[in-house]
């Protein structure tokens, strides 16, 4: 399988493909679909447009115990734990990213828990949207994770059944980008 890309491609309303190479999967985009990302704003509940490289990898090691970590030597791999943040709070100079609180610390600032009980966070793939420079209100991180159950649309991010996510994962060595 020689894989260079990913492409996601909106179908409708309701359906979207998540294409590498020739292996095709369903997923779900943002409940306002596919935009420039010229036009991305923090809670617009859009995808943004655009070609962006697979930055970190964030798994549960509770629900991925036998994930090889060998084969993602290309990424940089975080295990999730519960004190592990995303900030989405704009006002804030840790806006759209990653932070482990300890154990003794808080956050005053909008953010979302990695550690989720209803597994659409068991993995994460992020993508450098609105990475370098990051710039405020302009949408934090687009993630690409775990279906919910009722395959609804997302926040903004990308999610796919976690069967076609493992076998994303596992195939990820030779991509170079994601192009939505």
């Amino acid at each position: 399988l020689c894989m260079k890309k990913i492409i996601i491609k909106k179908l409708n309303s309701s359906k979207s493909l998540f294409r590498i190479n020739n292996k095709i999967f369903f997923c779900q985009i943002g409940r306002s679909g596919i935009i420039p990302s010229y036009r991305k704003v923090e809670g617009d509940g859009s995808t943004p447009m655009g070609k962006f490289k697979i930055l970190k990898i964030f798994y549960r090691n509770d629900k991925f115990k036998f994930l090889n970590l060998k084969k993602l030597y290309n990424f940089k791999v975080i295990r999730i734990t519960k004190n592990c943040i995303w900030y989405d709070d704009p006002s804030t100079k840790k806006y759209n990213k990653y932070e482990k609180l300890t154990n003794n610390s808080k956050s005053y600032f909008s953010h979302e828990y990695l550690w989720r009980n209803d597994n659409v966070y068991d993995l994460i793939i992020t993508l450098n949207y609105n990475m370098q420079p990051i710039i405020p209100k302009k949408g934090s991180a687009i993630f690409i994770h775990c279906s919910f159950k009722d395959k609804r649309p997302t926040a903004g991010c990308i999610s796919l059944d976690k069967k076609d996510l493992k076998f994303i994962l596992n195939n990820l060595q030779t991509i170079k980008y994601v192009k939505i």
